[in-house]
């Protein structure tokens, strides 16, 4: 049957409803509280955080690790299906990509903020000077500039070299109808797009060869944060598995996230076929294989502190699973790990009320994981002045409110005025099956 893309054209060209509109205002009004308490910030400096002694890290680090965490599943899962040529792209892969960058550019704001100076974060970047001063290499506060930089130019180009063809479509759909605003817009991003058999030569090979640099990428950009765990004195910290564990307990997030925005987009835009029940089984079957992935690690994590690990490190993990972090600990097996497994039902994994809260709690849950890290590792302390317990501030809530408000109104943008399915890899579908009852 073939499927025409005039409604996904037609979604992004119509003028936006009231949903829209209420939904981008909630979202901006997000944004507002993120500005203001970057604004506090800036004037009172971190002392309004809830971080203090033995918690010296708290929501910066545990948002920075959680939305790279996103981004990196988000990513990896478009980048494979891309590598592998599987249907499923095109019903996912762009807005699975939408949802890597825009977790990057939330993920980008923490280690600037945290710096406790952030109007000096040029400092972290090797440029020339006068001076003939560079950064401390050493330093993670370097390694983070790398590893957000080369995140989000991969992921930027990942996105964009995906979206051409569809721009010039929409440059051509919008100069049909008279919007030549729009289409000038979308003519200066198309790149002079004509569709030729040398135009496509070039964006396939260009397509693959990103998406082949996104797997390596991807991979070191979440052991970097296990590497920033390990320049410290905290123990369970050092451990071999930590970087495996962090990117292995972070799948859950991204594809929980992308299950989630594919329920809503289908229901919100029609895209029933397009983005079909198939596709959506498919995705919820992959979201209960990551939790199981996941499982697997805090089952590892487990035997490993029991059997084989110095009293340190395991009294420092009992303090975590048992102790006063017992409940952050739990709290990320029961949504991360369990709560999925109900997606092994097919008739749950077709309803979009059960998908969307599912996915979402999934990713609650690996926040939670990354407080348990970062809070319960610090939990163990010898002087007992210092055995309080950790309390994010007003301050804190209100900038991790703030950064997934910039994520969901970057998201919103994205749905209104991109195609959220690949137009050319509809066509091509398409193609593909007319050829084959060709031959039937």
């Amino acid at each position: 049957m073939s499927l025409s893309t005039a409604p996904i054209v037609a979604a992004t060209l119509r003028p936006g409803g009231w949903s829209f509109r209420v939904a981008l205002l909630l979202a901006l009004a997000g944004v507002a509280v993120l500005a203001g308490a970057v604004a506090a910030l800036l004037i009172f400096g971190i002392g309004i955080w809830g971080n203090n002694i033995p918690y010296v890290w708290g929501f910066d680090l545990i948002a920075y690790a959680w939305w790279i965490g996103i981004a990196n599943a988000a990513s990896l899962f478009a980048a494979v299906l891309v590598l592998r040529r599987h249907g499923l792209r095109t019903a996912v892969n762009r807005f699975a990509e939408a949802v890597a960058l825009a977790a990057v550019l939330a993920a980008a704001l923490y280690p600037i903020l945290h710096l406790g100076r952030p109007w000096l974060f040029a400092w972290t970047i090797p440029y020339p000077a006068t001076t003939r001063l560079w950064p401390q290499f050493g330093s993670p506060l370097v390694w983070d500039f790398w590893g957000i930089m080369a995140h989000v130019v991969v992921t930027s180009l990942f996105w964009f070299i995906g979206l051409i063809p569809d721009l010039a479509t929409l440059r051509d759909r919008a100069a049909t109808q008279g919007r030549w605003a729009m289409a000038r817009a979308y003519g200066l991003f198309a790149l002079g797009w004509r569709g030729s058999v040398v135009h496509w030569h070039r964006h396939q090979a260009a397509y693959r060869l990103v998406a082949a640099l996104v797997l390596p990428l991807l991979l070191s950009a979440q052991t970097v944060v296990a590497l920033e765990f390990a320049t410290t004195l905290v123990p369970a910290w050092h451990q071999a598995r930590l970087p495996v564990h962090v990117v292995v307990t972070g799948l859950p997030s991204g594809l929980g996230v992308v299950l989630a925005m594919a329920a809503v987009l289908r229901q919100a835009l029609s895209l029933e076929r397009f983005v079909d029940a198939e596709d959506m089984d498919l995705l919820a079957r992959l979201l209960a294989c990551a939790a199981l992935a996941s499982g697997a690690a805090y089952a590892h994590e487990l035997i490993t502190a029991l059997l084989l690990e110095d009293p340190e490190t395991r009294a420092a993990f009992a303090a975590r699973a048992f102790g006063a972090g017992a409940p952050a600990y739990w709290g990320a097996v029961l949504l991360a790990v369990l709560l999925p497994q109900l997606l092994w039902r097919r008739a749950l994994r077709l309803r979009a009320w059960v998908v969307i809260p599912v996915g979402l709690l999934a990713a609650a849950g690996v926040w939670l994981d990354r407080w348990s890290l970062v809070v319960g590792g610090m939990l163990r302390e010898r002087l007992p002045a210092h055995a309080v317990a950790y309390a994010p501030s007003p301050a804190e809530w209100a900038l991790l409110g703030g950064s997934a408000a910039l994520f969901a109104a970057a998201l919103l943008l994205f749905g209104r005025y991109i195609p959220v399915v690949a137009i050319f890899e509809v066509r091509h579908e398409e193609t593909r099956a007319e050829a084959a009852e060709e031959e039937r």
